[in-house]
């Protein structure tokens, strides 16, 4: 039975006592040890890598590659296979496309909305609904432009929607192509360069699409100084999308092609917006009719212009 004496609190003397007294004892030193510098260095390398990484959207690329690579494909000729490109939800949805309004200086599109599971539901849905929201604006503008005028005979316009959906889809997956097709070439000539999927890609371009729907709607406005704004505007929030996206691919080619890629695709995205803009709003009315010939009767004959 223990004493009271053994459960009280003993002081121990140090090492060096009881060494004297068993020289045979082990001792263990629980201080932490410091860092030496090239501990410290190799910390800073990381943390730099890390920033790097983080910039380009390489950072737990592998991981999401490898753990894709372990979940079983459907083939391409069945439901499922497609099935997963539209596997996504409405909060994921509205967060990429408030991630293309507001665009974070610095930060990658791809790394912080894309890639952790791209789709191709959002990017259909906002080129779908931009055709009908210019096609039924250019129509409403140039129906209240010329409202009151005793000559004018309001005929809508439906072939502009089906111009409206070629020019936006083609540009959604053409270009895209065309880039994926190049990054790869690229890739193949310099080894640090990064490269985006083909699906990916098709996301980015989507997504900062979305800006021109309220532009599209706004243009109705029948001042050429307010279009000519909006159209800036937009062009600016989705394009700093794309350069924010794509520049630090291509940032480590030869500066030359750098620059020229991303100039070649800052142009494109300004082509389809004041495009659009010319095209559907500011292109020259055909259905206004003027008088030519004074009937016996009084009436006027009228002919539409050419």
């Amino acid at each position: 039975m223990a004493t009271v004496d053994d459960l009280k609190f003993q002081e121990f003397d140090d090492a060096a006592n009881l060494l004297a007294g068993n020289p045979d004892a082990t001792t263990i030193s629980i201080d932490e040890p410091s860092e030496n510098p090239k501990n410290q260095y190799g910390l800073l390398q990381d943390s730099r890598r890390e920033e790097d990484d983080e910039l380009l959207g390489t950072d737990d690329s592998d991981k999401t590659e490898l753990l894709a690579g372990q979940k079983k494909s459907a083939p391409f000729w069945t439901f499922e296979y497609y099935q997963t490109f539209f596997d996504v939800d409405t909060y994921q949805v509205l967060d990429r496309i408030k991630g293309s309004v507001f665009p974070i200086p610095g930060k990658n599109f791809v790394r912080l909305y894309i890639r952790s599971n791209p789709d191709l539901y959002g990017p259909f849905w906002i080129c779908a609904t931009l055709v009908f929201a210019i096609a039924i604006s250019g129509n409403l503008s140039n129906f209240f432009i010329h409202l009151g005028k005793p000559a004018y005979r309001y005929v809508p316009e439906f072939r502009k929607v089906s111009i409206a959906a070629t020019a936006i889809y083609a540009y959604a997956w053409l270009v895209p192509l065309a880039l994926w097709g190049f990054l790869m070439w690229r890739n193949s000539k310099v080894m640090n360069i990064v490269s985006y999927s083909f699906l990916e890609i098709v996301c980015v371009y989507g997504y900062s699409l979305f800006i021109y729907i309220p532009t599209a709607i706004l243009w109705i406005i029948p001042q050429k100084a307010v279009r000519w704004i909006l159209v800036m505007f937009a062009l600016c929030l989705s394009g700093s999308v794309l350069v924010m996206t794509f520049w630090p691919a291509v940032r480590d080619d030869n500066r030359r092609i750098a620059l020229a890629t991303m100039v070649t695709l800052v142009l494109l995205h300004a082509l389809l917006a004041i495009g659009c803009l010319a095209y559907f709003f500011d292109a020259p009315d055909l259905n206004v009719l003027l008088p030519t010939a004074a009937a016996q009767n009084g009436t006027i004959v009228a002919t539409k212009t050419q």
